[in-house]
């Protein structure tokens, strides 16, 4: 367990600041929604009518008036977005990192097999998105509280598990690629999280791009599904957990065999 303690010692900083950041933006996103709560209406029915943006976004599908729209859609987007590049840096950085730091050959020269090094780093990858999102769910009960709001629990439980399993499936996919790559290739993962989120989108505008929703972990994040139906899509959710799985695999079968610059 010494490598996991030491990844988690040497990513407390970063995983302060994004705590902080999203679950500050979630926070201001939560207590201005009193102030717009008399627009909402108006606002509702405006961006439902707003063609494809709409459909993009999913605010044709539920009453952005209501607080469990609006977070759906407001919050959602700080939580998706801002938890997938936590992530995606997290597990791209992982394995490769040690090349660029130069630092392989002290950690090879411990008495630890290949495997177990993929495994304390890949549990160090989870217990920073765990980390993360606990303290953003904190962070929005207590914002809710404030505002006075009785959102429905079993509804933001989903919406919570969707953002943290499409994290965590992010992560195994750059924790994957992160085996193949020589140096740290944050410029990667970032843009593959990116590239995720508009797959999502692009899905949204247009039922000829709808397989895009089974490679995409934003596929089963979608506030407006999730809302108005209650339940995470499990086709989408299933296919997820097929990738993450294959993400980690790749890790452990391309590590124990990379030679590995020192």
């Amino acid at each position: 367990m010494v490598i996991l303690r030491h990844e988690l010692r040497q990513g407390k900083k970063a995983l302060a600041i994004w705590t902080a950041i999203i679950a500050f933006m979630l926070a201001l996103c939560i207590l201005i929604y009193p102030e717009m709560k008399s627009q909402m209406g108006e606002i509702s029915g405006m961006f439902a009518d707003m063609g494809s943006f709409s459909a993009a976004f999913g605010m044709d599908r539920i009453n952005f008036g209501e607080f469990s729209g609006f977070f759906g859609v407001e919050c959602g987007n700080v939580l998706g977005l801002g938890g997938a590049f936590f992530a995606a840096m997290l597990g791209i950085s992982a394995l490769a990192k040690e090349e660029k730091e130069q630092t392989a050959e002290f950690l090879l020269s411990h008495p630890v097999s290949r495997a177990e090094v993929v495994w304390e780093k890949l549990g160090a990858v989870l217990i920073q998105i765990v980390i993360l999102n606990a303290a953003v769910i904190g962070v929005t009960a207590l914002s809710v509280v404030v505002i006075d709001e009785s959102p429905d629990i079993k509804t933001f439980a989903l919406l919570f598990l969707a953002y943290f399993i499409m994290q965590a499936e992010t992560a195994a996919v750059c924790f994957g690629i992160s085996a193949f790559i020589g140096r740290e290739g944050l410029g990667i993962g970032l843009g593959l999280a990116a590239l995720f989120y508009f797959m999502n989108i692009i899905s949204n505008l247009t039922k000829d791009a709808k397989f895009l929703k089974y490679i995409t972990p934003f596929g089963y994040t979608e506030g407006a599904d999730i809302i108005a139906d209650g339940r995470i899509e499990i086709k989408y959710l299933a296919v997820g957990f097929i990738i993450m799985a294959a993400g980690i695999a790749l890790a452990f079968y391309r590590y124990g065999k990379k030679d590995i610059a020192v």
